[in-house]
């Protein structure tokens, strides 16, 4: 029985794991704006880091 719908099973199997994937990659994104202001952060400091030196 198991045999016959194995292909079946594993698709629906693997279909679930990528919606759940996909819905926690959505759920935990950091907004573009605040992307944008730690790298911005990030340079600044780094540009701090190298005048010092």
């Amino acid at each position: 029985m198991l045999s016959k719908y194995w292909k079946k099973i594993g698709m629906l199997i693997l279909i679930i794991a990528c919606v759940f994937n996909i819905m926690g990659k959505l759920v935990n994104k950091i907004s573009l704006n605040k992307e944008m202001l730690y790298s911005a952060e990030y340079m600044y400091e780094q540009e701090q880091k190298n005048q010092t030196k």
